[in-house]
């Protein structure tokens, strides 16, 4: 680390910058207002302001304040965690673009960080990442005090938990007070000596409890909370019984077909419901309108299904009516089909590759993390012969499971592929 030896450059404009890096040589380093450059949230509570000097709004805030309005630091970027150090320290962050290097579809950005006295430089495919790489490095190395903060608090509480779990196990929580109730003082006091008239400055009504008891029912379980409030009792009642219920399996639910029961299928209509099931045994579909009868205002209509190897019949006074009941004869005859075997997929192995070792284009492994795509039509360059043909040969299967057949030739050889989709198989 080590200090800067010129005094911040002022912010630029964007014909300055051009008019500059034209008629100069060597060209200065642009400057990148640091309100400007700023991501929507981090933006927020700073002035809007160009000026290197600190604002009124940054030198009337103290370490209290900052630390007051502290969030979780897990969902700030570390540019926002360096404004809510400078703020802190009351000093302003300012960064430079250094340099601008490589092809337009691939740049490297070099941007500079200053705080104070000390400054921190990084790299980034865009001006952004180089900002948020610089501020990273300034949060690690930096020689100034950091703000404190905040605890997070847990914001679901023992209530919403309980509430969530008991829809699961289909109960319902019930919560009763359990409040003592202090009765009311006699007005008259028979045994005291000159009258048993209660002082002026008795309260005759009952008083509060100091701590608040609830009962809680859960499906035949009671559990007692105590609390200063009302809440905190609910919630160490909901605690109690978080405890022993969180351990209950929950209920099974049965399983027709390969998928779930009635239950779940009460918000779908029939003929969903075939298609799903069609979908999953890889079965075709096929509606048809094979009779139209009667007058034309009162027509009648039967509608044909079939799927796989199964058919239904359906009739009704509209084509929608008497396709919903094409769709309910066969679905019965569907639900009797054996439950399809769970299969477990087996997840693909990702070989990690170590970006620490250079392959050279000599090497013989070089080009084998590569796309064959991009690959072929690389050594096809370097060769500089023609480029590789790609034709398509044929398409296959249903249609939300396409597959498609694919010939390459490159010189006299010549290769097919099948895939899902045009890209896997090219």
């Amino acid at each position: 680390m080590s200090q800067a030896p010129n005094s911040p450059a002022a912010p630029l404009s964007g014909s300055q910058i051009l008019n500059k890096n034209q008629h100069s040589p060597h060209p200065q380093p642009l400057s990148i207002p640091s309100t400007a450059s700023l991501l929507p949230s981090e933006n927020a509570g700073r002035p809007l302001q160009n000026s290197a000097l600190p604002s009124p709004s940054v030198t009337s805030s103290g370490p209290t304040a900052v630390s007051s309005n502290m969030a979780n630091p897990k969902e700030k970027t570390p540019m926002c965690l360096v404004n809510e150090l400078a703020r802190f320290n009351k000093i302003q962050p300012l960064y430079k673009l250094l340099s601008e290097k490589g092809p337009a579809h691939s740049k490297m950005f070099t941007v500079q960080l200053t705080l104070g006295d000390q400054y921190w430089e990084a790299e980034g495919t865009s001006i952004k990442k180089a900002q948020h790489a610089a501020a990273a490095k300034a949060l690690e190395g930096t020689k100034y005090p950091k703000p404190t903060v905040r605890p997070v608090c847990d914001s679901i509480t023992p209530t919403v938990e309980l509430n969530a779990l008991c829809m699961k196990l289909g109960r319902k929580p019930v919560y009763k007070p359990l409040d003592p109730y202090t009765g009311v003082r006699s007005a008259y006091n028979y045994n005291m000596r000159g009258g048993g008239y209660p002082p002026r400055y008795f309260y005759p009504f009952p008083v509060a409890p100091i701590l608040y008891q609830v009962e809680l029912s859960v499906g035949g379980q009671q559990f007692h909370g105590k609390g200063r409030t009302r809440q905190a009792a609910k919630h160490d009642a909901a605690a109690k019984a978080l405890k022993s219920l969180q351990h209950e399996p929950l209920p099974d639910k049965p399983v027709v077909n390969g998928t779930l029961g009635d239950e779940e299928n009460l918000n779908k209509s029939e003929i969903s419901q075939v298609f799903e099931i069609a979908l999953k045994r890889n079965m075709s579909v096929n509606f048809e309108v094979t009779k139209e009868t009667g007058p034309p205002h009162m027509k009648s209509f039967v509608t044909k299904v079939i799927v796989g190897e199964f058919l239904g019949n359906g009739e009704g006074k509209s084509k929608k009516i008497s396709k919903k009941n094409a769709a309910i004869a066969v679905l019965e005859e569907l639900r009797k089909l054996p439950s399809l075997p769970t299969v477990e997929k087996m997840k693909p192995k990702i070989k990690k590759k170590t970006k620490s070792i250079v392959k050279l284009p000599t090497s013989p492994e070089y080009g084998q993390g590569m796309n064959p795509i991009s690959r072929l039509a690389q050594i096809q360059q370097a060769k500089k012969d023609k480029e590789p043909e790609y034709i398509l040969i044929t398409e296959r299967g249903l249609p939300r499971r396409r597959e498609f057949v694919m010939q390459v030739k490159v010189g006299n050889h010549t290769a097919e592929g099948t895939g899902t989709n045009k890209k896997k198989k090219k």
